[in-house]
């Protein structure tokens, strides 16, 4: 959207140009060059891009920094530097939202029936291989603090797509949570016997309950290493992202906000329009189209 017309309304009213600029996110110098005609055609670019800019980073809610805007950017087939794009999101004083610390939510049990991990820590694409969707799991249970007491979730993440495949929610942790969690996953994409779930060693993942389960649905479970957060680095920073992105930039009143609120997170914007590093700055929902169209291609 071109603000420089309601900058010159505000000008012609009461001459506050300056805070009229800074409500509008643009700079003015950007805004008298276009005013006169006469700024550098740099100066007019850096114009338009800031522009774009503002509209990409207000849909991320925000939360993008200048290399998912650099991505946006080139998709929209706009041609500029990382570096370009970095200087105008600091002029404008926008930024990308960091993580945080949270506590840890599942307790081992030294009792538990011995697990390995069948991951190893490989978490990584190969890039010249077609990732096979559905094939490895991962998962973990994080905290939510509502008004109404904690709310938790647990997940299932495919670790070809980081894409989250399946959820719940609960006012609890018992195993009952995490078992909802895989069957939601499983009764949504339907994999073949034998996909790897891999877990922390929280007791909810390795009670009898939740083996009978996974057997029962043709998981096979692996669990990292006792106190060893890399061993399922995926989910965590899943939940990091999550809580940086959403969780903890508003209060929750009710279990049902924040559960609403997550809802639409994860399936409108963290799986199917949220840009990931890890794939080359494609959502997740987009990276297994390009799977399936490569597979489809190569039979």
């Amino acid at each position: 959207m071109n603000c420089y017309p309601f900058i010159e309304a505000e000008k012609a009213g009461n001459h506050n140009v300056a805070r009229a600029c800074e409500l509008l996110l643009v700079s003015r110098s950007a805004f008298y060059a276009d005013r006169a005609g006469t700024g550098s055609r740099h100066a007019r670019r850096d114009a338009e891009l800031t522009a774009k800019i503002v509209e990409i980073h207000d849909e991320s809610k925000q939360t993008y920094g200048s290399p998912r805007v650099h991505h946006e950017l080139r998709d929209q087939g706009q041609r500029c530097s990382r570096k370009r794009v970095a200087r105008l999101m600091r002029q404008i004083d926008r930024y990308g939202r960091t993580p945080r610390r949270w506590k840890k939510t599942t307790i081992a049990d030294p009792a538990a029936a011995h697990r390995p991990d069948l991951i190893g820590r490989v978490f990584a694409i190969d890039p010249d291989q077609p990732a096979a969707l559905d094939t490895r799991w991962c998962g973990d249970i994080t905290y939510i603090h509502t008004w109404q007491g904690w709310l938790y979730l647990a997940t299932v993440i495919d670790l070809a797509s980081r894409r989250v495949v399946g959820w719940a929610v609960a006012d609890h942790l018992r195993t009952d949570l995490v078992a909802e969690a895989l069957t939601d996953a499983v009764n949504r994409r339907r994999p073949a016997p034998g996909v790897v779930f891999h877990s922390d060693r929280g007791c909810q993942y390795t009670s009898t309950q939740y083996a009978n389960l996974a057997k029962d649905l043709g998981v096979v479970l692996s669990v990292g290493r006792r106190g060893q957060c890399w061993d399922n680095a995926v989910a965590e920073s899943f939940f990091s992202t999550l809580k940086t992105e959403l969780i903890h930039r508003r209060t929750w009143p009710t279990h049902k906000a924040a559960t609403s609120a997550i809802f639409d997170y994860i399936e409108g914007w963290y799986n199917t329009r949220r840009r990931h590093s890890t794939l080359g700055y494609l959502s997740p929902a987009t990276f297994e189209s390009t799977i399936t169209t490569a597979t489809e291609q190569v039979a």
